[in-house]
């Protein structure tokens, strides 16, 4: 009897492990967010709730989707892989939207009315970014000085975004 009652223990134990496995790679995740590119709204030392399935089901630790579904908002904080790491930003602009620039010696980006600063070296030239290309989302970070994000790499294909922050 007591055989039995250790092996359906291991069992439960074990089927609890998948799908604690199941559900952080698939499903949600909590990570622990270091830097201060997203203060005020979230700040170095935080950790983050996120629910990997809002747009789609993606394939663990490639930064790509097996299904998609819906696309990042502009205004949603998403997570997306760039040279191996997880960055969390926020999508300031999804394809199709115009970028504006102004000519004053600021350098300012203009995004729906609003202008967002922009250093000499992180100045978008209008050439190349004259609007967000479909597919793909401007993610830039809340604290624009201290953030590196779309204005030094580019634009995010919205392939690569695997999740959305749902809290902290």
């Amino acid at each position: 009897m007591e055989g039995k009652s250790s092996s359906l223990f291991i069992k439960i134990v074990i089927a609890g492990l998948a799908a604690g496995i199941f559900i952080k790679l698939f499903a949600f995740d909590i990570l622990h967010v270091s830097g201060s590119s997203m203060f005020p709204a979230i700040n170095d030392g935080d950790v983050v709730f996120v629910n990997k399935l809002t747009y789609g089901l993606a394939i663990p630790f490639r930064g790509t989707f097996i299904f998609q579904w819906a696309e990042p908002k502009t205004g949603d904080v998403v997570i997306y892989l760039h040279d191996n790491k997880t960055v969390v930003k926020r999508v300031a602009a999804t394809g199709g939207t115009h970028l504006d620039f102004s000519e004053d010696s600021d350098y300012n980006l203009i995004l729906g009315g609003n202008k967002i600063c922009l250093s000499r070296d992180q100045f978008l030239k209008m050439s190349q970014y004259d609007s967000v290309p479909q597919g793909y989302v401007l993610a830039l970070g809340d604290n624009y000085s201290e953030s590196v994000d779309s204005r030094s790499y580019g634009f995010v294909s919205v392939k690569n975004v695997t999740g959305k922050i749902i809290g902290k």
